[in-house]
Parts: structure tokens; C-alpha cells; sequence
């Protein structure tokens, strides 16, 4: 007796075949998928307690984000658009503003924004990049970690130190008032240690935890100075032990050309590591990124991606792996990876003026099986096979925009959105039904996250970053700089 069956419905399997079931059926026992196939097939197989009619729906594995920051759903918007008031919230919020409550609240709304857009594993950095993590006490981390077991969905949380020099100064928040305290890189790494010993595994394999160190990019090189420099190297390499020790991912976030080459010559390149954006890379970072097995985790809707490009294309024809990420939340962008998906091809096809480059399913691949590869997971997720776990998504296709029901599985990359998600399950469990999450209030947690975002502002004094940018109408460009 299986505990649900999903049936009559366009199963996508992403298998190594890429079999699309046009009337399939997918059977579930406890948190393992037991059987793919046609609706007849699987039903004179299994019985169970639950049976999903997946009518006009297709079902597909659920999607995997795999670059995000924890932190910035409770900031978002802020700045509108200045990168430098955006910076100077993120660094405030996540250093000398923020409560474990803070962590929670965020956790919670970016896990619901997921589940509802049928993001059913996410990579989340804890904080705002490479330079400001919440690593000074395991307490923010175990926050964030509990927010997304609340939830129900899959998350693999980043930490790890920030760049040299240290220390660096945090506060704790108690009755109002803020203890600044300075923390070193050995308080950090110890953080990574016991948030590694409390959460990566648990929860039936549902929370992760990976290890991040700052990337080293030339502008670093040339300005940290020889101590800073030769302190960051040693720390970089004592991380990437440490996440293969544990058998950890190993990430890092930004890199662009010179910097791939420089992650090489200190050894901390691998099956385990995920490198973010990527952007500029050489030909030689290329076959690096190839032959060292890494991943590459492109963002085709971040600034960076707008700044320099990174040679999706060009790495997979050398045999990379890569994977999207949705680099969210953000001034502009949220975590809905079909928004990405359809990015990711429109980038790249625009950049060689040719609508070949990058076909949908290619881009579903990016979302599912190879990121699953990337996280070291491709056993267990990325696909509806017979053994994996089972995190399966019901896409309504009785949509206008869906509709008329021909070519389901290119209408469902071109023009489907994470709107369009009818039901989640995540472990072998309903976590989302009829686009209603079940085991949160959404109500109680959009009210938690503007309590908290409030009290970040008052912390702050940062409310002015909410007003209008004054360029916001009736401008070309919103910015001061006249180009000649």
C-alpha cells in the first residue's frame, strides 16, 4: 500500500531518458518514490490512502534554486535601486541589526515563496555574499534553520567567515539595546562547526549545511595587503578542508575572470564546489571549471549577469555542470525560477543574436537533474524515479496562458510562471495543496516578516531607503552621471 498516488497527469521525469508520460501516474510510499509510469500501470501495481488527480496538470520534479541569499527578504526593495544604500542595509541588518527572530521571519517567507513557486531545494547564503554572513553565534543560523523546517521545504545554508581583516564588529540584540562585540575568524569557523554538528542531515536529509569563503577576485589581490592576503588564502583552504571533510558543498559567491584561476592554484576546486555567477571567465577558467569537476551556478537575472556574462553555453560544451540560480531576493528579482529559466535562455540567445542557443529543456535540466548534481544530491533528487525521494510539483495547466494543451513540456519553460503551482510535495510529504501551504499559516508569516522588518528599520534608521527614488518617472536612466 503506497501513501500517495498521483495520477492522470503529463509526467516529466528528467530521468536519464527524459520519458514525458502523457497520461502517468507516480506512486509514493513514505519519503521514496515507487513507481513511474502510465496511469494504468501504477494503478493496478499500488493502492493508497491518498490519490492526487493530476488532471490537465503536469507533474515534474520540484526545481532547485541553486545561488540565493537568507536575509534579503526582509530588505528587498530597500535603496530602490542604489547599490550602495542596498549594500549598506544588507551589512547593517546582518552584523549589528538583526535577532533570531529576524533570521525566522525571513526564513520562513523566502521557504513560502519557494514552496509556492515549487522550489522545493534551495541554496541560501546566511547574508548578503561573502563579505557580511551571520557566522558570529550558531544562534542565527539555528534560526534560519528552523524557519525552513517549519515550512517543509529542502535547504542547503552557506556559512562561513567574512574577508579579512578581522575582527569584525556584531552586536547582539537584548531588550532594545545593541552589544557590540568584535569576532575573529575562529569564531566563525567554530559557528560553521556547530551549525555543521546540529543541522546538516537532519530532518530527514531536508536541511544542509555549506561552507562558503570569500572569493578572492584581483581587485583583492592588489588591495588586501600581504598579511590580509596570506591570511584569506590560509582561510580559504582550511574552509574547503573542512567542507571535504564533512562532505559539505564547498561555494563561492561572485566570481568573474581571474578569479577561477586564482581558486585553482590554492586546490580548493572540485566535485564539492559550486561557484556563483562566473561571469568573464577565460578560456583557460573554462576547462579548469571542467576538468576539476566544479559547478558552476550561473544567476542570468542578478546585476552581475548585467555587468559581465557567464559563458553558460561554453562551459557545458566543455563538459561542465551548470546549474540557475535565481540569486533572490533582490531589488529585482524573486525567487520564481521559471522567471529565470526563461532569463537564462533569452540571455544567452540575445548575446549570440541566435534563438537556437539554449533549447527549454535544456534550461529544465539546469532546474532539476544537473542541480542536484551540483549539490551532490543527484541520487536522491532532480528527477521521478523509482528510489529517490519524492519532491514532486503539480503545475496547472488549465490556464489561459498554458492553454491550448499541446507541446505541454516547452509551454510549461516558455510561458508557465510559479504562480501556476498547484500542489508540492516535499520528503514524500504535502506541503502545498491547491496553492495553500500546510504546515504554516501564510497569514501569520507575512505578519511575522513586516513585524520584523519594522523592527530592523527602527534599528537601523534606515526608513528613508523606502522612499520613491527621485528618477523613479520620467527618466531614461536612474542615475546622475552624464556620459559624454
Amino acid at each position: 500500500m503506497a501513501d500517495i498516488i498521483i495520477t492522470n497527469g503529463i509526467v516529466v521525469t528528467m530521468d536519464e531518458d527524459r520519458r514525458v508520460i502523457e497520461n502517468g501516474a507516480v506512486a509514493i510510499t513514505n519519503d521514496r518514490i515507487v513507481a513511474v509510469g502510465t496511469t494504468a500501470e501504477v494503478t493496478a501495481a499500488h493502492q493508497a490512502v491518498t490519490v492526487i488527480d493530476a488532471r490537465n496538470k503536469i507533474v515534474m520534479p520540484g526545481l532547485i534554486d541553486g545561488h540565493a541569499h537568507a536575509g534579503h527578504g526582509l530588505i528587498k526593495t530597500m535603496g530602490g535601486g542604489d547599490s550602495d544604500q542596498w549594500y549598506d542595509a544588507c551589512h547593517a541588518a546582518y552584523t549589528v541589526a538583526s535577532t533570531p527572530d529576524f533570521w525566522r521571519a525571513e526564513a520562513r517567507l523566502a521557504a513560502l515563496e519557494r514552496l509556492r513557486f515549487g522550489v522545493t531545494t534551495g541554496v541560501s547564503l546566511l547574508g548578503g555574499g561573502d563579505t557580511i554572513l551571520r557566522t558570529d553565534d550558531p544562534i542565527y543560523g539555528d534560526a534560519h534553520c528552523e524557519g525552513v523546517r517549519e515550512v517543509g521545504t529542502r535547504s542547503v545554508v552557506a556559512i562561513g567567515p567574512t574577508r579579512p581583516p578581522h575582527p569584525r564588529t556584531y552586536a547582539r540584540i537584548e531588550n532594545g539595546k545593541a552589544t557590540e562585540y568584535p569576532v575573529d575568524f575562529d569564531r566563525q569557523y567554530d559557528t560553521c562547526v556547530k551549525l555543521i554538528d546540529t543541522w546538516h542531515g537532519s530532518h530527514g536529509g531536508r536541511l544542509n549545511i555549506a561552507l562558503i569563503t570569500p572569493t578572492l577576485r584581483p581587485e583583492h589581490i592588489d588591495t588586501l595587503g600581504a598579511d590580509n592576503l596570506a591570511k584569506a588564502r590560509d582561510q580559504a583552504v582550511k574552509v574547503a578542508g573542512l567542507a571535504r571533510e564533512r562532505g559539505l558543498v564547498f561555494t563561492q559567491d561572485g566570481h568573474n575572470k581571474g578569479s577561477v584561476a586564482y581558486a585553482q592554484e590554492l586546490g580548493i576546486l572540485g566535485p564539492n564546489a559550486l561557484l556563483s555567477h562566473s561571469t568573464d571567465l577565460t578560456a583557460e577558467e573554462i576547462r579548469i571549471v571542467a576538468d576539476t569537476g566544479t559547478s558552476i551556478a550561473h544567476n542570468p537575472s542578478a546585476i552581475a549577469s548585467i555587468l559581465g556574462r557567464c559563458p553558460v553555453p561554453e562551459l557545458l560544451d566543455a563538459g561542465a555542470n551548470v546549474c540557475i540560480g535565481s540569486d533572490a531576493t533582490a531589488p529585482d528579482r524573486s525567487g520564481d525560477m521559471f522567471r529565470h529559466m526563461q532569463q537564462c535562455m533569452h540571455y544567452h540567445r540575445t548575446f549570440f543574436k541566435d534563438p537556437t542557443w539554449l533549447p527549454p529543456g535544456r534550461v529544465l535540466e539546469m532546474c532539476t537533474i544537473d542541480a542536484a548534481k551540483a549539490l551532490g544530491m543527484q541520487e536522491d533528487i532532480g528527477s521521478l524515479e523509482v528510489g529517490k525521494k519524492a519532491d514532486v510539483v503539480l503545475v496547472d495547466m488549465r490556464r489561459p496562458h498554458l492553454y491550448p494543451l499541446n507541446m505541454p513540456v516547452s509551454r510549461l519553460i516558455y510561458f508557465a510562471n510559479g504562480n501556476d503551482v498547484h500542489t508540492v510535495i516535499v520528503d514524500g510529504r504535502i506541503a502545498l495543496q491547491n496553492r495553500e501551504a500546510l504546515f504554516v499559516d501564510e497569514d501569520e508569516v507575512l505578519d511575522d516578516a513586516q513585524r520584523e522588518t519594522e523592527a530592523m528599520l527602527d534599528r537601523t534608521g534606515f526608513r528613508h531607503m523606502l522612499d520613491t527614488p527621485k528618477m523613479f518617472w520620467k527618466h531614461t536612466r536612474a542615475t546622475d552621471q552624464i556620459e559624454h
